[in-house]
């Protein structure tokens, strides 16, 4: 739920985690049912998690990427989760402690609509931060700025916006979109 009543729903958050030190992925992968680990394919090491639901990506230098979790949370305790399993696949080594972990939220993907039609034409005859080709793509492009946002708008004005780094963030890219398509009809 965003300001206002703004209602959205996040479908997928990536963070970024480091452990700060060197991690044996292949014992870790001998170790642990839920660890997938091919190097010739993918250098890193892929754990699964059920609940939360989440799957990190674990790299050789400590370095973790947590991907599809739906609030930050989860994220933390994904974390949580997966170095208490590198600690016991991996006993001999020294990982910090959960709670000293630096966990950075790089992206919230998330989803909403704006309840009405919205005519994307106009968007993108209007504004220079809107991109709309058809042919190529069903919905506009719409760029907020460096550090912004980016959002996917459709015409029957269900949206997809990306690139947020909080949930303050989406509240205000969708605010900032509700302005555009206001000064755009009048």
């Amino acid at each position: 739920m965003g300001e206002g009543g703004r209602r959205y729903e996040i479908v997928n958050i990536v963070a970024y985690a480091n452990l700060n030190t060197e991690l044996d992925l292949y014992n870790l992968a001998l170790n642990l049912d839920n660890v997938e680990y091919e190097p010739e394919q993918f250098p890193g090491a892929i754990l699964r998690l059920f609940d939360p639901r989440a799957t990190l990506l674990i790299f050789k230098n400590g370095k973790l990427i947590c991907t599809g979790t739906r609030n930050e949370s989860n994220v933390r305790e994904a974390i949580k989760i997966a170095l208490n399993q590198i600690k016991k696949a991996l006993p001999n080594i020294n990982l910090p402690d959960p709670e000293e972990v630096d966990v950075k939220v790089e992206n919230i993907v998330a989803s909403s609509s704006l309840g009405r039609e919205v005519d994307l034409y106009l968007l993108a005859e209007t504004y220079d931060n809107v991109e709309y080709e058809p042919e190529q793509f069903p919905g506009v492009i719409i760029k907020l700025g460096e550090g912004r946002p980016t959002i996917l708008l459709f015409k029957n004005g269900n949206l997809i916006c990306a690139g947020a780094r909080s949930e303050k963030d989406i509240e205000e890219a969708l605010k900032t979109l509700e302005e555009l398509i206001e000064k755009a009809t009048k």
